[in-house]
């Protein structure tokens, strides 16, 4: 009898062991399986969407206005002393080093300090880091909203009204027209690294 009730329940656990493999997504259902480097908790759809902002202009722009092309968005602020600055020269090389290849990618950065950030001064931020990189900030709601629908984080410290700091998340997102976003890069990740990385969903696009 024991030995019946072992064939049993070997067969028990084939049958939902089987309806487990069947019911995760195979990577077949994935264009860019072989692209990507991490996980991501609730699914790339979970991270990016609709936003409306200001350019360096003073125009109201969205997210269909700005994402035209691969493009590779951070959110800071440009009194940051030292990451920001940083981590945009290095997305400013990746997508150097993409022309180099064929591939144009533009670089977006989202300004999470709305207060100090006006247009002109997110514009000449932008243009010193690359000709090509768009500075975008907003109004508190706007900053906020679009700082939601990616996940990020950010909290000004007290203190003076002109000095202050921003805590703030320092990944980079990649965003595709057709697809949204499809990767985020930490400070870590090489200019190099990125570039591999974005070839790779451009390419399986």
């Amino acid at each position: 009898m024991r030995y019946f009730a072992l064939i049993a329940v070997i067969a028990v656990l084939g049958v939902l062991g089987g309806f487990w493999y069947a019911s995760q997504p195979s990577e077949g259902d994935d264009q860019f399986a072989q692209c990507r480097a991490s996980q991501i908790a609730g699914g790339a759809e979970s991270i990016g969407g609709p936003f409306e902002l200001v350019n360096s202009e003073g125009q109201t722009v969205t997210d269909q206005d700005v994402i035209t092309e691969p493009t590779i968005v951070y959110f800071g602020y440009t009194f940051c002393p030292d990451v920001c600055p940083i981590d945009t020269a290095r997305n400013a090389e990746a997508v150097d080093m993409l022309a180099e290849k064929n591939m144009s990618v533009t670089p977006v950065f989202i300004s999470i300090d709305p207060k100090r950030d006006t247009p002109e001064v997110v514009g000449d931020f932008a243009a010193n880091l690359h000709e090509r990189m768009i500075g975008l900030t907003g109004s508190p709601d706007q900053v906020k909203a679009a700082s939601d629908a990616y996940r990020t984080y950010y909290k000004a410290h007290d203190g003076d009204d002109d000095y202050y700091l921003v805590d703030h998340s320092t990944f980079s997102y990649l965003v595709l027209p057709e697809h949204g976003f499809v990767e985020f890069f930490r400070r870590e990740t090489s200019a190099q690294e990125i570039v591999d990385t974005v070839s790779c969903f451009v390419e399986n696009a």
